[in-house]
């Protein structure tokens, strides 16, 4: 995940360290990798939640999750910085987007880069709920194309 969405704000961590918005117990059970620019220790949580601040950029936390995940699939849970610096970097296989028509004035466009030309979606589901809709993309192009051959990790 990235640095927004475990929270705490930008910049480097503040004593005490934010220790994210779900409490003692987080919901995910698993380790999880929280892309930052600034180092920190792990956090250990109950249930088995361990979160590992990794500052060496996208492959390097997309490496340490697959290898925590073994034959598992990895899940890279972000907003549309981070997502878009996967995309660019060709290691995304599916995209999930949770559309919610909200407008909030500002923010970071998940599309905006000419890095992302190459890159072709196939529309895989569409599931309509009130107040959402969620799409599910399959990758394919050049640049996911480049990146498989070349082994690189997989999401």
């Amino acid at each position: 995940m990235g640095r927004n969405m475990f929270g705490g704000g930008p910049g480097p961590w503040e004593e005490p360290a934010w220790d994210g918005w779900w409490g003692d117990n987080p919901p995910f059970h698993l380790p999880v990798f929280v892309l930052t620019h600034h180092q920190r220790g792990v956090l250990e949580c109950q249930g088995g939640t361990r979160f590992e601040f990794v500052t060496g950029g996208p492959e390097d936390a997309l490496d340490r999750a697959g290898r925590a995940a073994g034959p598992s699939d990895v899940v890279i849970s972000c907003g549309a910085g981070v997502a878009r610096q996967y995309l660019e970097a060709g290691l995304v296989d599916q995209l999930l987007i949770h559309l919610v028509p909200v407008f909030l004035g500002a923010g970071t466009r998940l599309f905006d880069s000419p890095a992302l030309a190459a890159i072709r979606m196939e529309q895989r589901d569409v599931v309509e709920a009130p107040g959402v809709t969620h799409l599910t993309y399959k990758i394919a192009g050049e640049a996911r194309s480049a990146r498989q051959e070349d082994g690189a990790g997989q999401s």
